[in-house]
């Protein structure tokens, strides 16, 4: 994970009520636990409490099987309605991406991953085309070429079960469609819940599905953007994580558009991926939480 120190991770929700923070933090202050990172919300609209805790590793006298088997107690005494995870920033995240033709997202994830900034395994690319096969292996990195038979439903659906094999194989914390331009049939989505990312070139809700910048031109917005989002079955309407938007005038043409698009896509999907990585995103219904 990213970071020097070692730390140990604890994401928590349930339904708000008094004694919640008390009852965490006794639990670590017993245990001897330096806490260096805290943060608390509470939805009024559902009721539900959140808090993320960064733990210095070094400061507790076990490792993490303990650390998750003993906050499970106290997960059970707040609650059976509990929603809970403890990560070791000591593992370091493993990230597949998938990817079509355009390779704007994966450059630049590249670019990050190869300076350090972005401190991953990537263990395999995985493409619906061949074009961005060259530079991820100049990179280093496996390139697998999947591809899907125009009009043949049954060969698209042999296609992403070759992929899901593909990706199952790193059991990876992170899957990225890096402007992957196939829409995830609802098994894969199910399967891959809660780590399957997309980068959508919009401003969701607005401009759902295909040629987004063609409708914006159309409706004279002056603002386009970007949406990092979980995926789900509901097309483009899966948990957004981050934003974000550019402006544009009344004399960009589409192409303009997608050229100043493609900043903001790059940006926000590297965002949303490292807030993702580093378990800052908390996620209730369709809704989230980015401590």
């Amino acid at each position: 994970m990213l970071g020097s120190q070692r730390r140990y991770v604890i994401t928590f929700g349930c339904p708000d009520r008094t004694g919640i923070i008390a009852r965490i933090s006794s639990f670590l202050a017993e245990a001897g636990g330096w806490i260096v990172e805290a943060a608390y919300h509470t939805d009024p609209d559902t009721g539900w409490f959140f808090t993320r805790q960064e733990v210095r590793a070094d400061s507790l006298p076990f490792e993490v099987d303990e650390l998750r088997a003993r906050f499970a107690g106290v997960a059970r005494s707040l609650g059976s309605d509990t929603d809970w995870q403890v990560d070791d920033t000591g593992e370091r995240s493993r990230v597949v991406l998938l990817v079509s033709r355009e390779g704007h997202c994966l450059y630049d994830l590249l670019g990050r991953v190869a300076s350090g900034e972005l401190d991953i395994e990537l263990p395999a690319v995985i493409g619906n085309h061949p074009a961005l096969g060259d530079i991820t292996r100049a990179h280093g990195i496996p390139f697998h070429h999947v591809p899907f038979p125009r009009g043949d439903a049954e060969g698209g659906a042999a296609a992403f079960r070759r992929i899901r094999e593909l990706v199952d194989e790193h059991d990876p914390h992170a899957v990225v469609l890096a402007r992957f331009m196939r829409i995830l049939p609802p098994e894969l989505c199910t399967a891959w819940a809660g780590r399957a990312l997309n980068i959508h070139h919009s401003f969701l809700p607005s401009f759902v599905g295909a040629r987004p910048y063609h409708q914006a031109h159309a409706r004279g917005v002056k603002l386009v953007g970007a949406t990092c989002h979980y995926v789900t079955a509901d097309l483009d309407a899966g948990p957004i994580i981050e934003q974000d938007v550019i402006r544009v005038g009344h004399g960009d043409s589409v192409s303009d558009m997608v050229r100043k698009g493609r900043d903001i896509e790059k940006v926000t999907l590297a965002r949303g991926l490292r807030w993702h990585l580093e378990r800052r995103v908390l996620v209730h219904g369709n809704r989230t939480v980015v401590f």
